[in-house]
């Protein structure tokens, strides 16, 4: 009977410790700095506020958000694959 007990109090203590994120190491990570990299570089107007050089036709403007587009989906990739468990 008491080992039982002892089993609900230990399966009770890890729920509540699961859910609270005790033991989880979730907090800030440096690679997390590669999103901001990527907000700054997408909403500063001041970075892309013009229309020349054009590629191919397409105002700067317009390909500099393209660019950015794929530059981010490759930072996310790495920031995922350097913090997952």
């Amino acid at each position: 009977m008491d080992q039982a007990r002892s089993l609900a109090r230990h399966h009770l203590w890890e729920t509540v410790a699961m859910r609270q994120g005790v033991g989880n190491n979730r907090g800030w990570n440096r690679w997390y700095w590669l999103f901001f990299v990527q907000c700054l570089a997408v909403l500063w107007p001041p970075l892309f506020n013009s229309s020349a050089p054009s590629v191919a036709g397409i105002p700067f403007f317009y390909w500099y958000q393209l660019l950015w587009g794929l530059i981010g989906a490759v930072l996310t990739a790495i920031v995922y694959v350097a913090t997952r468990k």
